[in-house]
């Protein structure tokens, strides 16, 4: 069963390091727990995910690439 996000947000067209940049104001806007999808056409997204994912504790939950973009389903911690 495929995750349900609280809010998704587009980041295709946009490059570093605005995606991270644009996920970290909208996992502001959740709560603890809730689920956020971005989507982002960014060649350098999957490591810049990856390892802002591993620095900030935020689970990365789901990584899934169709044609040039990248989604990413982010679960909010604490």
């Amino acid at each position: 069963m495929p995750l349900l996000a609280d809010r998704k947000i587009d980041c295709v067209g946009l490059f570093c390091p605005v995606p991270i940049i644009k996920t970290v104001e909208a996992l502001g806007a959740l709560s603890p727990g809730q689920i956020l999808e971005m989507t982002c056409d960014d060649p350098a997204s999957l490591a810049d995910m990856t390892s802002w994912s591993a620095r900030t504790g935020h689970e990365l939950l789901e990584i899934d690439k169709h044609g040039a973009v990248f989604r990413f389903i982010v679960r909010k911690t604490g």
